[in-house]
């Protein structure tokens, strides 16, 4: 998936929208999404944009690259594949009683 670009190193300000006129001159986008703590509704610092072209996210990538956006340096580049963390906690009643 060549259209979809990793961006990092976002300002907590930014917003999906700040992000998205950042990066609609490069193409069509199907997707801009900020990433946010499930608990707090905060920005973690980083989103993803995905383009309709594939053209127009490299393009993007390049350009885009460590320049500045509200304030802050940001990192585009191409998503990595996330790592398998394994099964969720296993839980489950302990009691402190030893028989």
């Amino acid at each position: 998936m060549k259209n979809k670009l990793f961006i990092g190193g976002l300002a907590w300000a930014s917003s999906e929208d700040s992000l998205r006129s950042a990066v609609g001159s490069y193409g069509e986008l199907e997707e801009v999404r900020i990433i946010t703590d499930r608990d707090t509704g905060r920005s973690r610092g980083f989103g993803f944009v995905t383009f309709v072209d594939e053209e127009a996210a490299a393009k993007c990538k390049e350009e885009l690259d460590g320049t500045e956006l509200d304030g802050r340096n940001i990192r585009v580049d191409y998503p990595r594949e996330r790592e398998n963390r394994g099964g969720g906690g296993g839980g489950g009643y302990r009691s402190n009683r030893s028989w």
